[in-house]
């Protein structure tokens, strides 16, 4: 094993795989001094990225701030999977937003997709952009459950190709016979998401988007003008935009305490040859599996296998991820014994306590606006609520955000010392219901 592992600093990237290989990424400058605009956007991740995209197309001044390097969380080392869907058994909220409510959502859930196929394509941003996802089966079962999300996506009128696969046929998809079936989906795909985060913020850039790294937002003063200060500077906005998921902390409780960080891990393989990477997956396709604790794998545009999951909620991260994550991998491709390890890294995502995006705004500060929480459909998610808050901030009161605003999202018990480990807990109880 010779993996490169190096935890992130302010200035840097975690040492992954997309970091090594990323598009120049440029410096942007402190905040220094004070400047006005329409909204400030803290976070520099795919929410506020894209936040700022939409509100700088539709003719709004925008000041964003991160309070690292742009992409520096999950928006920069996060699986690279662009799937279908946002939140978790959405059936779950028709009491509170109805049928059509619920129906709404299903059908943002595949919208979000298009959101980034369409940034990608419109402002032609090298990120290698991959068709193809494959859901994996873990037991028979799960098959008749793909059959029914087959149907119901033809019945939202979904455009793109879905192949059911038998356990006799997942050769075609898979070189492993750990799995009983599967579903091909033509409409999600897999790519580079530090490259499609550089991309978005050089899009913003030349939108009119003032970008600063490095500017942490030490205190918010709430108001009709929202005062946002930083270390060496304040920016005065009619309304401010908070993207920063698990990274929130303390600059919120209030909404802090309705995500939680949980960590998720990745290790990127040596350079494979045409014929290993073709038998492992000989689609090129990005496939999940179904447990609690998923596993999620891919190839990379230059053929390293890059495997993911492991999420923990502890709040600990492992000592040796490669260590940990290999274990895994070889359990679905023993065939990779003795291939070098040559990247781990892993990093935080926020999950909210029901699984559905969070996106809103503040009931005691109506020009206060955020989204957080994906619970790992983050790639897709944030582009669909960059979308929402745009057009509720423009005035545009769309359907779209107004569902989102509506659903309830508790605080997690405990407070930010007792959360991770109580939901632990739950998670291991879950895990155990799966061995059954």
């Amino acid at each position: 094993m010779n993996a490169r592992v190096q935890q992130p600093t302010d200035t840097i990237h975690a040492a992954s795989y997309y970091a090594a290989s990323s598009h120049p990424q440029p410096d942007h400058p402190a905040l220094t001094g004070e400047l006005n605009a329409d909204v400030c956007v803290v976070g520099g991740g795919f929410s506020g990225l894209n936040t700022a995209i939409e509100l700088a197309e539709r003719g709004l001044s925008v000041v964003l701030l991160e309070s690292r390097k742009i992409g520096w969380g999950a928006s920069g080392r996060n699986g690279g999977q662009l799937i279908r869907g946002v939140g978790h058994g959405v059936e779950r909220f028709k009491n509170v937003i109805g049928d059509e409510g619920v129906r709404a959502l299903k059908l943002m859930g595949l919208e979000a997709v298009e959101i980034v196929r369409q940034r990608i394509e419109r402002y032609g941003i090298d990120c290698d952009m991959t068709w193809g996802y494959c859901d994996l089966a873990n037991k028979p079962r799960e098959l008749a459950g793909f059959a029914e999300d087959a149907e119901e996506l033809r019945s939202l009128g979904y455009v793109h190709s879905l192949q059911l696969l038998q356990k006799g046929e997942m050769a075609t998809v898979i070189g492993s016979d750990k799995y009983a079936g599967g579903m091909i989906d033509m409409g999600s795909g897999h790519l580079h998401p530090l490259n499609l985060a550089l991309g978005e913020a050089a899009v913003a850039k030349a939108l009119g988007v003032q970008v600063f790294e490095h500017s942490t937002v030490t205190r918010i003063e709430y108001g009709p003008q929202v005062r946002v200060h930083t270390a060496q500077g304040l920016v005065r906005a009619k309304t401010l935009v908070l993207g920063c998921n698990a990274y929130l902390k303390d600059l919120d409780p209030g909404l802090s305490g309705k995500v939680l960080p949980a960590g998720s891990y990745i290790i990127a393989t040596e350079p494979l040859s045409e014929a290993q990477a073709h038998q492992l997956l000989p689609r090129n396709t990005a496939v999940c599996d179904q447990q609690v604790a998923v596993d999620y794998f891919r190839l990379s545009a230059d053929r390293r296998l890059l495997f993911g999951g492991a999420c923990h909620y502890s709040g600990r991260d492992p000592q040796d991820i490669a260590g940990y994550m290999t274990p895994k991998m070889l359990n679905v491709f023993p065939q990779l014994a003795g291939v070098k390890i040559d990247y781990q890294w892993g990093g935080m995502i926020g999950i909210g306590a029901n699984r559905l995006p969070q996106i809103g705004r503040l009931k005691d500060h109506p020009n206060v606006f955020y989204a957080q929480a994906y619970a790992g459909h983050g790639l897709n998610a944030t582009h669909l609520a960059g979308k929402l808050l745009a057009e509720a901030i423009t005035g545009l009161h769309g359907g779209g955000f107004e569902l989102f605003n509506k659903v309830p999202h508790i605080t997690f018990p405990g407070g930010k010392h007792l959360r991770s480990p109580l939901l632990a807990l739950g998670m291991l109880w879950h895990r155990l219901k799966e061995l059954r």
